[in-house]
């Protein structure tokens, strides 16, 4: 009966294990960037506008192409009054028209355009340079949304990490907390000193709980963003960082002013809208056109007309717009105006990140070294300061605030690699280089 019972705990604990072992996923950043880039709303959105881009430029090409149409039509004519003006018998003795109760037409009619002011040309320019616009913009959406999931990968890794050190410390803590409840049952230390160390652990346990808040909100964005269930626990394994390796960091604007996608995005709107400019100016200009057509008409016992084939040229010109379209004109180069400031507030703007990029991964760099040097002096600080509480040279709150020191150099140590990699990506997304970087991994 004892070994059933053995057998049957030592199953439900492996269920148990397995469950929670089921219950995390480990996903590399480049996995995650991928699977972000195929499920998040954002990238889906922004190819469908590209496919929207791409069907305004074939339906603008189309407009070059001849018009084809075909007609016909049926009528019941009641009581027609036919007069002929044709061969007519001015005899009174001329016989009666016959009854004329319907009419059918059959047409096919061509049209192609020779010239219509320039519109057809620059209307394809402008759908053009407005779907590279689109597909440079898809381009962008892409770098925000791995950048998106490098800053939720570096914050999951960071509370992580965070969680880890403090339980760690939170052991010591306990063991220094019950340490003290006996010496002080034996009256070898104050009661205020064991409550000190109990009150340590209860602010470990508080930065525990804070830290697992701020982990369930950043896998909980993580996991919505990647479309995976919400259950899904993530977990960032050490290797991704410690194993990272950092080559062609940019150190000037010269590449974002080269690959930075938005900026080619609003370069390729001003082509457009150079392009809108040549368009609205087109309507100066008259409209020609070749036309050719074939007709079919059968009027009921009067006439019927077969093979009546028709050729020509068509012209049209628009008077009025010589009066009108110097407003619609003026109203196109405004707004190509606009797109051009437009530019050139983004290429400061941009040349801003890059520095700012820059200043912040150089800082990540110094304080990763000031961080190493911290974590020694701190541990050595408190190996000399437990040595002289045990020996009665130092009070309970300098032991405590030595741990907390040594703690707290720890945690920014652990978390300042992790800081070092975001403030990197910051750097090659601002640059225009991050999807690069991860596109290649995949090939």
């Amino acid at each position: 009966m004892k070994i059933n019972q053995l057998m049957l705990f030592g199953i439900f604990f492996i269920g148990i294990s397995t469950l929670e072992a089921q219950e995390k996923t480990s996903l590399t950043l480049d996995e995650a960037i991928h699977l972000a880039w195929e499920k998040s709303n954002e990238v889906s959105l922004a190819n469908t506008k590209v496919s929207s881009k791409k069907y305004e430029l074939q339906s603008a090409k189309n407009n070059q192409y001849p018009d084809f149409k075909i007609s016909g039509q049926y009528q019941r004519l009641a009581n027609a009054s036919v007069n002929l003006k044709i061969n007519q018998n001015s005899s009174s003795s001329a016989e009666p028209m016959p009854a004329v109760d319907q009419l059918m037409i059959g047409q096919v009619n061509a049209t192609l355009p020779v010239f219509s002011g320039f519109k057809i040309q620059n209307g394809i320019r402008i759908s053009e340079n407005l779907y590279q616009a689109e597909t440079a913009t898809a381009t962008q959406t892409k770098e925000e949304v791995a950048m998106k999931v490098i800053n939720y990968y570096a914050g999951l890794y960071k509370a992580q990490k965070t969680i880890e050190l403090l339980k760690e410390n939170q052991k010591t803590a306990k063991q220094r907390a019950y340490d003290f409840s006996e010496l002080e049952k034996n009256g070898v230390i104050p009661r205020n000193d064991l409550l000190k160390s109990q009150l340590q652990v209860s602010k470990i346990q508080l930065s525990i709980d804070e830290a697992n808040n701020n982990l369930n909100i950043v896998n909980f964005h993580l996991v919505t963003l990647l479309k995976l269930p919400v259950e899904t626990k993530l977990e960032v394994r050490e290797s991704d960082f410690n194993n990272f390796q950092m080559t062609n960091v940019p150190e000037n604007d010269q590449p974002a002013m080269e690959n930075r996608k938005d900026l080619q995005a609003i370069k390729f709107q001003e082509k457009a809208s150079l392009a809108n400019v040549k368009m609205a100016r087109g309507a100066y200009y008259p409209a020609i056109a070749l036309i050719g057509g074939y007709t079919s008409l059968d009027l009921k016992n009067v006439v019927t007309v077969q093979n009546a084939m028709n050729f020509g040229v068509g012209v049209s010109y628009d008077l009025s717009a010589i009066l009108k379209n110097g407003a619609l004109v003026k109203l196109a180069e405004s707004r190509a105006l606009e797109v051009q400031n437009s530019e050139a507030l983004l290429t400061d703007y941009i040349k801003v990140q890059v520095q700012k990029a820059i200043e912040d991964y150089d800082l990540a760099l110094k304080q990763n070294e000031v961080y190493s040097q911290a974590v020694e002096q701190s541990s050595e600080n408190y190996r000399i300061v437990n040595d002289k509480y045990e020996n009665g040279l130092s009070d309970t709150n300098d032991l405590l605030e030595a741990d907390l020191d040594q703690l707290s150099s720890k945690i920014n140590k652990a978390l300042a690699r992790a800081n070092i990699i975001q403030k990197y990506y910051e750097l090659l997304s601002v640059t225009g280089q991050l999807s690069q970087t991860f596109n290649l991994s995949k090939i």
